[in-house]
């Protein structure tokens, strides 16, 4: 049975972001590189700035509950991040922000929400689609896996499914056809490229299952 005990605090929560801020520095390059194949080659160098920025707002300012994290989170990087990664993955943490309101600590199944607020919210910049070749076709199925597996497992175990659904909607874009962003631009030529979008949205729900269990 899951475990419905299961609280995610600020400083879980700060964890996670700090996570995927190393995630992030790592994978850098490649991010840049995925990005150069079929977009403005800029994509790790870009997040990777603005999770910097992020870190220094945190160590200057730890938030007191999840949601002001999350917000704190979104707006530095709508303020530091160019280009559509900033906005979307801004409007991601913003919009879980709102959704996980007031409290000192979500619950699971208050997680799971707000991370569909986010994603959801992605949409609603964005405009993406299932098969679009974009962020959304890993945090799609992240979200569907998390809420189909606190139904029956623990917590750790729904996030390690969300994080798997995320690798393998990661590597699902590869043979797609982009029909959002600058790669549309490229028809047909965007075939074969995996979308560094998706796969910076894997790194997100990973560190997720890394930290928060």
């Amino acid at each position: 049975m899951a475990d419905s005990t299961a609280t995610i605090d600020a400083a879980l929560m700060d964890r996670w972001i700090r996570a995927f801020a190393a995630a992030v520095a790592e994978n850098a390059e490649m991010l840049t590189r995925l990005d150069a194949a079929i977009g403005d080659a800029d994509h790790g160098s870009n997040l990777a700035r603005g999770m910097k920025a992020v870190l220094a707002k945190l160590d200057g300012s730890p938030a007191q509950n999840p949601a002001a994290l999350l917000k704190l989170t979104g707006m530095t990087l709508v303020s530091s991040v160019g280009g559509a990664s900033g906005a979307l993955y801004g409007t991601f943490f913003l919009r879980m922000a709102t959704a996980a309101g007031t409290t000192e600590s979500l619950d699971q199944a208050g997680f799971a929400a707000a991370l569909r607020a986010g994603v959801d919210g992605i949409v609603a910049r964005g405009k993406a689609e299932a098969g679009d070749k974009t962020m959304f076709d890993a945090l799609a199925p992240a979200v569907d896996a998390l809420d189909g597996a606190l139904d029956g497992k623990d917590f750790p175990a729904a996030l390690r499914a969300a994080a798997a659904a995320a690798a393998t909607g990661r590597d699902a874009t590869i043979p797609l056809q982009a029909r959002k962003g600058r790669a549309s631009y490229l028809g047909e030529r965007s075939i074969g490229h995996q979308d560094p979008g998706a796969t910076s949205a894997a790194l997100l729900i990973a560190a997720a299952a890394d930290t928060l269990a």
